[in-house]
């Protein structure tokens, strides 16, 4: 394995993260179990939960990936092993069933005291916002449109004082955003600065050889601003893996359980799946490892957060950190891509 630290701080992370978002729902706990023991195992120490997992986000299964976490850690005793992330979720439709205050005192509170209970821990070592309260461009939609009925007021020093009073209490280390513009990225950081006040370490993303939307303006910030990526979804749902390509998707895979997600299975995105999955098997690889590998080598990416449903997927997936791609192969993706820029936004 090989490890990077969290921007700015001291906290050493596995350049592979292990995702969780599907335990509690296409996953099971002892499946859950037998993923952390594995890549616990293979050198990952970096684990990325949420208080919305699994998903799909239902009322039914609120939280259950958190809980699984933290039978876990009172099963093995772990907990010291593993650099550990969760989220607040954000606002929306999708969270009504958990909170409807958004990011204010007394939400962030209860979020991180309710997520302690459940993963049966004392501390978090990185907490996220998981989406930002005001309405911007999200999934599937490219170009940020203005919308007239955003009641967001300005929050950004509000927030960061919160999460400082947090942080005192021990009860979390590290502070980071997710699916955060680049504009919200500057504000969180300029208000660091001026007021003193925790900075943003990490920004959790997607990132993937279809969804490349990062390298435009986040990049720059990532870079200049040394706020470290997380990339998320870097196989979009098993799309580069190349199974709904060749047809052997399992039923109880992601795009066959969940229609929603289709703009993951656009023709474009088929399209250039298809020509990634050539590239790959000309050079004798994997179309996974090779999507996988891409993500590890980016100068802005801190950690790949990979998933999987099964734990033959789990160790091609984490063996991809001992995958180099040439300079001809990062031609030939490059090429793909200027002919089929990100069709899975």
């Amino acid at each position: 394995m090989k490890y990077t630290t969290l921007p700015n701080t001291d906290i050493n992370v596995s350049k592979i993260c292990l995702g969780t978002m599907t335990w509690g729902n296409q996953n099971t706990q002892e499946e859950g179990f037998a993923q952390m023991d594995y890549a616990l195992d293979k050198g990952v120490n970096f684990f990325d939960t949420a208080e919305l997992y699994p998903v799909p986000a239902r009322k039914e299964t609120y939280a259950e990936t958190e809980r699984i976490i933290g039978n876990w850690f009172a099963k093995t005793g772990n907990r010291d092993k593993v650099v550990l992330g969760s989220k607040i979720a954000g606002t929306g439709d999708y969270t009504a069933h958990i909170r409807t205050n958004g990011f204010s005192k007394e939400a962030l509170n209860n979020a991180v005291n309710d997520s302690l209970k459940r993963l049966q821990t004392d501390y978090i070592d990185l907490y996220q916002l998981h989406w930002p309260e005001r309405k911007t461009n999200t999934f599937g939609v490219r170009d940020y449109k203005y919308n007239t009925d955003d009641q967001w007021e300005d929050n950004f020093n509000e927030i960061l004082y919160n999460l400082d009073e947090i942080i005192k209490t021990g009860k979390i280390r590290q502070i980071g955003i997710s699916n955060e513009k680049a504009w919200g990225t500057m504000r969180y950081m300029e208000a660091s600065k001026q007021h003193d006040l925790p900075r943003m370490c990490t920004i959790q993303n997607a990132y993937s050889l279809i969804n490349r939307v990062f390298e435009g303006d986040l990049a720059e910030v990532a870079h200049r601003e040394n706020i470290g990526l997380l990339a998320y979804s870097p196989l979009v749902f098993g799309v580069l893996s190349g199974k709904y390509i060749k047809g052997t998707a399992e039923k109880n895979a992601r795009l066959n359980m969940f229609s929603h997600f289709s703009r993951y299975s656009s023709e474009n995105a088929t399209q250039a799946a298809k020509r990634y999955l050539k590239i790959a098997e000309d050079h004798n690889m994997s179309l996974a490892q090779m999507s996988l590998a891409f993500i590890n080598e980016r100068p802005f990416v801190t950690s790949n957060i990979i998933g999987a449903t099964n734990l033959k997927q789990l160790e091609e997936n984490i063996e991809s950190i001992n995958v180099s791609l040439s300079d001809e192969i990062i031609e030939a993706i490059n090429t793909v891509h200027a002919d089929i820029p990100n069709p899975a936004p």
